[in-house]
């Protein structure tokens, strides 16, 4: 490890804490990490909803099945060792791992498994709704998730497929908390909520030491895991939120991750012990065009854009390191993603599309965007190699708020924007991308389709109900990739792009593993040599 530069140090990581925030350099056994973390509200699992703070849950806490860090496309089993879903009875019979215990030492029970889940429902905090959707409710919580001894039973109500369930239940708010300790630190009803936004009561691989809020987080590794113990024997996560600061300090040996350089400053590194991982994120980017304006109704408009993109010439300049070519609403590296890219950049194929169609041009269509990179760039991309074909965008820049509440206004008539799930199932995006049952104004719906104006074929949102309800897990996964394909080939939402993340490192870390959504930041395979 390089030689620490204590200047550079007392400048840009002191801290108001009683333990020493500056090292001589980063010690053996002990990772440290320089990450803007002050995005971080709450770090409670029934509360917690930002991307840090999901990141520290999976780190301090277990669900009865989870994805875990040696395999984040596999559902696994965590606190439960075993389950039994009976798709008729919409029930899914839970064993309990034999001998886990929680970090404070006390053991696992049904009841700390019932206590979770209820809490989650009835402090109704912002990640309740997705606990909720299995027809869960403060008023019949309690006969919802029943358990006693090593065995929980779990009821939901709907037309779902048990692996839909479990897929919920391997989400952050299902994290399993210590009831025992959550209880003796409740204050006025609050269920432990104000006590659990400063320390944690999980089983996970970690175990908080310390959490001060925009400064640091530091955890130790939990000798009693039951995947056995981490690796490394401690993660310091320290609050930088320059991205240049970041920079120097992982130049200079002081920190052996940087989670937040720019693309340039990925590229401007020149360092022989550095190294750069990429990894692909849940986020899919897209160009849809709103059904409300007539130009752009006729479905060859729609074919014809998906071979205007120039796909390579944005991943190999202006999006390069942030984005991958990627043309399905379940992204790459999630089960069921349909990862076929058919479609590239050849403007004389989008014109015969079009003069086939009778289509006469040229289109003139208002784009909007966020007006921030890489977005603007993308949106001038779009306008120069669609103008090849006769459709000529109109760039209507604003902030993230406006574009978002006019495109949930629909008002737009093109709109560049990306979409993320709110947890590892593919009924997540399919919903938003395949489904739109009621297509007049005063439906409101939180997806694409509503929001484009896209009345959906009957078929296709029978196809989409039909995989949420398959209970073949299998046959399901197949279903949605069939889904994806019709989607990808018949929709007004040109899927173009899956966001990727770069971490800088030091050569000598190894096992970090950073998945697509903040959920699979996992830190317990992680090595310095």
């Amino acid at each position: 490890m390089k030689s620490l530069r204590s200047t550079l140090l007392a400048s840009a990581l002191i801290l108001p804490l009683a333990a020493p925030a500056t090292f001589a350099a980063t010690p053996d056994g002990v990772l440290v990490v320089a990450q803007n973390i002050d995005d971080i509200v709450a770090i409670d699992p029934a509360q917690a909803y930002e991307f840090t703070s999901g990141e520290l849950v999976t780190n301090l806490y277990d669900r009865l099945v989870q994805y875990d860090a040696a395999d984040t496309t596999t559902l696994a089993a965590g606190l439960a060792s075993s389950w039994d879903a009976d798709a008729e009875a919409k029930t899914i019979t839970f064993t309990l791992r034999d001998g886990a215990t929680f970090a404070s030492g006390n053991p696992l029970t049904a009841e700390d498994v019932i206590y979770s889940f209820g809490r989650v429902i009835k402090l109704n905090l912002t990640p309740a709704f997705i606990l909720t959707q299995l027809g869960w409710t403060p008023e019949n919580i309690d006969a919802m998730v029943t358990g006693e001894g090593d065995t929980v039973t779990v009821k939901y109500e709907g037309d779902f497929s048990p692996a839909f369930v479990l897929n919920v239940l391997a989400s952050r708010p299902a994290s399993i908390v210590d009831s025992v300790l959550v209880k003796e630190n409740a204050i006025d009803g609050d269920m432990g909520n104000a006590w659990l936004n400063e320390n944690a009561a999980g089983s996970g691989p970690f175990v908080l030491d310390r959490y001060a809020p925009a400064q640091m987080i530091r955890m130790r590794a939990n000798d009693t895991y039951f995947n056995g113990a981490p690796k490394i024997d401690s993660v310091i996560i320290q609050h930088v939120a320059e991205a240049a600061t970041q920079q120097l300090l992982l130049e200079q040996g002081d920190v052996d991750l940087a989670r937040n350089l720019t693309p340039d400053q990925i590229a401007s590194l020149d360092d022989d012990d550095i190294k750069v991982e990429t990894f692909p994120q849940a986020a899919v980017h897209f160009l849809s065009f709103n059904q409300k304006t007539e130009s752009l109704t006729n479905p060859a408009v729609w074919e014809a854009a998906r071979y205007l993109v120039n796909y390579e010439g944005m991943t190999d300049t202006i999006i390069n390191g942030q984005m991958e070519t990627h043309q399905a609403f379940w992204p790459k590296g999630f089960p069921g993603s349909y990862d076929e890219t058919p479609f590239t950049y050849d403007p004389a194929k989008a014109k015969e599309i079009l003069e086939a169609a009778g289509i006469t041009e040229p289109i003139t269509v208002s784009l909007d965007v966020i007006n921030a990179a890489p977005f603007t760039d993308m949106a001038q991309s779009l306008q120069a190699s669609f103008a090849d074909a006769g459709i000529n965008f109109e760039i209507l820049p604003g902030t993230g708020a406006q574009v978002i509440t006019k495109y949930r206004e629909r008002t737009h008539q093109a709109m560049l924007l990306y979409w993320g799930p709110d947890f590892m199932d593919p009924h997540s995006n399919a919903k938003a991308f395949a489904y739109n049952s009621d297509n007049s104004d005063a439906n409101y719906a939180a997806t694409t389709t509503w929001r484009n104006a896209w009345a959906v074929p009957d078929e296709m949102n029978k196809k989409t109900m039909a995989a949420l309800s398959e209970t073949d897990p299998d046959t399901r996964l197949d279903m949605y990739r069939e889904l994806q394909k019709e989607v990808q080939e018949t929709s007004p939402i040109v899927i173009m792009f899956q966001a990727a993340y770069q971490v800088a490192m030091d050569e000598d870390v190894t096992g970090y593993v950073n998945g697509a959504t903040s959920d699979f930041v996992y830190y317990r395979l992680v090595e310095k040599d």
